[in-house]
């Protein structure tokens, strides 16, 4: 069965590498663009229900339009409709990424001649030089150079530990809200590692199952959700429980969900390399 998340087609086009696998009216090589607000919808139809969020910065093919929605590819390959008012046609080269939990773009290097947009953790960033204590954006802006970083992050736990207390949001990524498998894609991409957006495509394609015992950085898998282990009996994870991103005890979650009968524990999982 096709997965309609990484399905880069429509019902009217598909993207041309397709061409021979799935049958439609067109095919088309896409046209690149990229995410221009701090944070975009990624949805399942024009103004639908959300699947995922997209961050500022992150490369798209743009596949179909409608009704000033556009039909995309992700660069992480999930497909869903954004906003056309969400992306730009200019691509300068992308050379830090935000790696505070979130972080503000300032109209002039300075901290109090206001500010024009907020930004999250992992938000791509094209800068042109140094000002003082801040970064120069191509765009236009100033991001204070101790919220950036232009080599990636060592531990995703660290990452994920850095959004402790944000709220959890169906489908979020970012610090304004955020849910399981957000949390484990945001941190893992901000240590320069590949994640899929949802916690069975993590599963399915994240490291090695675990025997012996949870070790830091193991990742954690129900159906239906995914944590993250930060120590013996602990763990991080965005949570419908707590309605936030919080610790826990391994244990202590293994029993709850069990008991509430939410999804089936499917074990452990250990990244390699």
């Amino acid at each position: 069965m096709t997965d309609r998340r990484t399905t880069p087609a429509t019902a009217r086009v598909a993207l041309a590498r397709l061409a021979g696998m799935i049958d439609r009216p067109a095919y088309t090589e896409g046209r690149p663009a990229r995410v221009a607000v701090p944070l975009t919808d990624l949805c399942r139809a024009p103004g639908g229900a959300r699947d995922r969020q997209l961050l500022f910065g992150v490369e798209v093919t743009v596949i179909d339009s409608e009704d000033g929605w556009s039909f995309v590819e992700s660069e992480d390959d999930y497909c869903g409709w954004v906003a056309d008012a969400s992306l730009t046609d200019s691509r300068p080269a992308v050379t830090h990424r935000v790696s505070a939990p979130a972080t503000h773009v300032y109209l002039e290097p300075d901290i109090k001649r206001g500010e024009v947009m907020s930004l999250p953790l992992g938000a791509r960033l094209a800068g042109t030089g140094n000002e003082g204590r801040f970064l120069r954006l191509a765009g236009g802006g100033f991001v204070p150079l101790v919220h950036v970083s232009d080599t990636p992050a060592a531990d995703p736990v660290a990452v994920a530990e850095s959004l402790i207390g944000t709220p959890y949001l169906w489908g979020g990524n970012s610090r304004w809200g955020i849910d399981c498998s957000g949390l484990v894609q945001v941190s893992l991409h901000a240590c320069g590692i590949d994640c899929p957006g949802d916690s069975d495509q993590q599963f399915a394609e994240l490291g090695e199952p675990v025997d012996d015992a949870p070790q830091r950085g193991d990742l954690v898998f129900w159906s239906g959700h995914v944590a993250m282990v930060a120590g013996p009996d602990r763990i991080i994870h965005a949570n419908g429980h707590d309605m936030a991103v919080a610790f826990d005890g391994l244990r202590k979650v293994r029993a709850r969900i069990s008991a509430a009968g939410e999804g089936a524990f499917l074990g452990l999982r250990r990244l390699t390399g």
